[in-house]
C-alpha cells in the first residue's frame, strides 16, 4: 500500500520534496484553500492533492515546510483534526525555527496523540527526476524520529540524531547562522565599500587573497535576492537561539534588518541589488577581458 504524506506548504522546498515523494510512489496531500494561482499550479505540477485538515491529519506522516513564522499557527490549525483523526500520523517540523519554539510546537501537538519528530533541512529543493544531485538532507530527532525511515524509501535524505526534540532545530539554526550569516556579511560588507568608494579595491584584494571566498559571493550573494524576505524571521529565530545574554545575538537581528532592506529593494528601485550585481560583475569582466 502507496505510504500517504501530508506536505504543507507547496513552496519551493516543499513542492520539491513533494515532486520527489511522488515520483517514488507517495500519495503527497496538501492545503490549498486560500492559495494563490501560482502555488496552486506548482502543487499539481509536483503531483500533490488538495485535501482538507481532516484528509491531512488521516496521512502516514505530515511534513511542516512553511516560512518560520507561520509554523505554530499550522501546527495550531490542524491540532483539532489531528485530535479527532483515529489513526494518528507522525508530524513533523522542518520549519528553521529556533529550540524553544519547536519545543512549543511538540506541545501542541503532544495532547492530539499524534507522533511528533524534530526536523531540519539543510540544502536546497530537490530537482525533479533527481536532476542536479540527490537533494538536501532531512535532519530528525526526538523518539518519533525512528519511525520515519520509509522518507528514505521514498528518496529523500534523512540522517537522524541522536538527540531530544530540539537537536534537528539547534543543528538548522547553527548552520544557517554560519551559511546565510557568511552571505549577509558580505553583502553588507560589499555595499559599504561601494558607498566608500573601494568597491574595486575590495574586489581586487579578495581575488588575490580570498579566491574562494569571492567565489563563493559570486553564487550566494546573487542567489540569495529573491530568498531575503524569507531569511528576515529565519535570522530571527537565530537570534532567539542565541539567547539574551548572548553577545553575538545583536549580529543576527541585525541580519534580519539587513535582509528586510534588501528584500524590500528587490521589490522596488534595486539600488543595493544594481550595486552588489555590479561589484560581483568585475570578476567576471576581468576574465572576459
Amino acid at each position: 500500500m502507496k505510504p500517504t504524506i501530508a506536505v504543507i506548504a507547496p513552496g519551493a522546498m516543499g513542492s520539491g520534496v513533494a515532486r520527489r515523494l511522488t515520483e517514488s510512489g507517495a500519495v503527497v496531500t496538501t492545503l490549498l484553500d486560500g492559495r494563490s494561482a501560482a502555488t496552486v499550479a506548482r502543487a499539481r505540477a509536483a503531483g500533490m492533492q488538495a485535501a482538507d485538515e481532516a484528509a491531512v491529519a488521516a496521512a502516514d506522516i505530515i511534513l511542516s515546510i512553511v516560512p518560520p513564522g507561520e509554523a505554530m499557527a499550522l501546527a495550531e490549525r490542524l491540532a483539532p483534526a489531528l485530535r479527532a483523526a483515529p489513526r494518528k500520523p507522525v508530524y513533523v517540523d522542518c520549519n528553521a525555527v529556533n529550540v524553544e519554539t519547536v519545543q512549543a510546537i511538540a506541545a501542541l501537538v503532544a495532547p492530539t496523540g499524534a507522533g511528533f519528530a524534530d526536523g531540519g533541512i539543510i540544502g536546497g529543493p530537490p530537482a525533479p527526476g533527481g536532476a542536479g544531485g540527490a537533494g538536501p538532507v532531512l535532519y530528525l530527532a526526538g523518539p518519533e524520529a525512528a519511525r520515519l525511515g520509509v522518507l528514505g524509501d521514498l528518496g529523500l535524505r534523512i540522517r537522524v540524531l541522536d538527540g531530544p526534540v530540539g537537536a534537528a532545530s539547534a543543528l538548522k539554526m547553527s548552520y544557517a547562522g554560519i551559511n546565510k550569516g557568511l552571505t549577509g556579511l558580505a553583502a553588507a560588507m560589499i555595499l559599504a565599500a561601494d558607498r566608500a568608494g573601494a568597491g574595486p579595491a575590495l574586489h581586487a584584494e579578495l581575488a588575490d587573497s580570498q579566491p574562494q571566498l569571492l567565489a563563493r559571493f559570486e553564487r550566494s550573494v546573487p542567489d540569495m535576492y529573491a530568498k531575503a524576505y524569507r531569511w528576515v524571521a529565519e535570522m530571527r529565530e537565530i537570534a532567539d537561539f542565541l539567547g539574551p545574554d548572548d553577545p553575538a545575538r545583536p549580529i543576527f537581528e541585525g541580519m534580519a534588518g539587513l535582509y528586510e532592506r534588501l528584500a524590500a529593494d528587490m521589490a522596488g528601485e534595486k539600488r543595493d541589488i544594481a550595486a552588489l550585481d555590479a561589484f560581483l560583475a568585475i570578476g567576471k569582466a576581468d576574465a572576459a577581458a
